[in-house]
């Protein structure tokens, strides 16, 4: 087999990795990049509106023959398949400038989960008609590859680690994914299938390789601190996190229950757990009294072109009031899900006295732009924000827990910024780190 790592050798995010046996060729991953070349963060929304003839140009569509409809040319194999190992933009985002015909495997839930970041977030659609569901632990062929999906946990659901095997070799692609969140016996189901099949190749994400003070904690650790700061807040509790993130939706939906108020999804949130309904148990607006729905001005300005309706109204039961009357007359009632542009849209500029805001995401997010006005407005009411998250990768110390039981021939880091920190750690690691450069498995 014939290995070729497109882009993330030196960078977390922007995946893009072919494998190739005779004639067969796939990509995993065919992601948007996070960051420019002088290591600042790019403009995603600005990246979106841009053709890939512009994206080409700027050197962020990597060169894969036959995968871009402008891309190099095509003469020569095409690609049969494109694996996307989960939903987030950074592995999906170039998805749309890629040839029509090129069929895409994921797994449902990422199906699901790119269909609601489409909606709602202007994030990248997945096709039904190039869709092809991978049902973890069900091996499937494509061309001279077999190739087998694994549930992994990572914080969006639905992702996925590909074992590929073909020509007597196996390559594991880890993928994303974290040992200390709510599933760690998808770990176990992965490293218990690979136990009479040895890896040649690990593909090992390494985003915090580099981060040995990172230790945690672990999504039920998390949730319990969450359940004690909502517990003393003195009034409304605002909740920033990713619906996407289910585990973390989890943990403020048990929060809410705990504490004794009111979880109120936004329209997005409410479409995730319609969509997982079927995947998971969540409780759905329209059967527990325990969630409400609000409906912000920017969403129901755009249902239409949303083509929403007909899910607002079967929601509309649990809709709250628009004027948030009663989060200003009973604060302590409610926990609220909050992004920062509602503070002037619905709020009106003017948060409850003594709000809390409880913070779940990366912390860079907190620089920009949109959150001063809304860190001023919580100190001006006597309110407060507060961090609490953990990371959606796996920590240093898990890195090589997972690579010493895997016990591969070589590793490959990927979606690092310190690819070298592999090589102290992993004396096997192979010195395929740099994009472009193709390797005979």
């Amino acid at each position: 087999m014939q290995l070729t790592i497109h882009r993330g050798t030196k960078e977390i995010g922007g995946n893009s990795i072919e494998v190739a046996s005779g004639s067969t060729r796939i990509v995993l991953d065919i992601g948007m990049p996070l960051f420019a070349a002088e290591g600042l963060p790019h403009d995603t929304g600005a990246l979106r509106k841009k053709s890939g003839r512009q994206l080409r140009e700027e050197k962020i569509l990597p060169e894969v023959q036959g995968l871009f409809v402008d891309g190099p040319e095509t003469a020569g194999p095409a690609v049969d398949a494109i694996l996307l190992s989960h939903g987030h933009e950074d592995h999906t985002g170039l998805l749309k400038h890629s040839h029509p015909e090129i069929p895409v495997y994921a797994s449902r839930g990422t199906s699901k989960m790119m269909d609601a970041g489409h909606r709602f977030a202007g994030q990248p659609k997945l096709p039904r008609e190039r869709f092809r569901e991978v049902v973890p632990g069900k091996p499937f062929q494509i061309g001279g590859l077999t190739i087998t999906g694994f549930s992994v946990d990572h914080s969006i659901y639905g992702a996925l680690a590909f074992l590929i095997e073909g020509e007597g070799k196996r390559i594991l692609y880890s993928g994303d994914l974290r040992l200390h969140g709510r599933k760690p016996g998808m770990a176990r189901t992965l490293l218990a299938a690979l136990k009479d099949r040895p890896i040649d190749v690990l593909l090992m994400e390494g985003t915090h390789v580099n981060h040995a003070n990172l230790i945690g904690p672990d999504e039920y650790a998390l949730e319990k601190e969450i359940v004690e700061h909502v517990r003393s807040a003195p009034a409304l509790v605002l909740a920033s996190f990713s619906p996407q993130h289910v585990d973390r939706l989890v943990a403020f939906l048990r929060t809410a229950i705990r504490t004794n108020r009111v979880f109120v999804a936004d329209v997005y949130t409410a479409y995730v757990m319609h969509l997982l309904s079927t995947e998971i148990k969540l409780p759905q607006p329209v059967e527990s009294d325990r969630v409400k729905v609000f409906f912000p001005k920017f969403f129901f300005n755009n249902m239409k072109r949303k083509r929403l309706e007909s899910f607002c109204e079967k929601i509309s039961p649990a809709r709250i009031a628009p004027d948030l009357e009663a989060m200003r007359n009973e604060p302590r009632k409610y926990l609220m899900l909050f992004r920062p542009n509602m503070l002037a849209s619905d709020f009106g500029g003017i948060l409850p006295d003594r709000t809390r805001c409880m913070y779940s995401r990366w912390s860079g997010y907190l620089d920009q732009p949109e959150w001063q006005p809304v860190k001023a407005e919580l100190a001006r009411t006597g309110g407060d924000l507060i961090e609490a998250h953990t990371s959606g990768h796996i920590l240093k110390k898990d890195i090589e827990t997972f690579v010493r039981q895997v016990e591969p021939r070589a590793v490959v880091p990927v979606h690092t910024f310190a690819a070298p920190q592999f090589q102290t750690l992993f004396p096997e690691t192979t010195s395929l780190q740099q994009d472009g450069i193709s390797w005979t498995v």
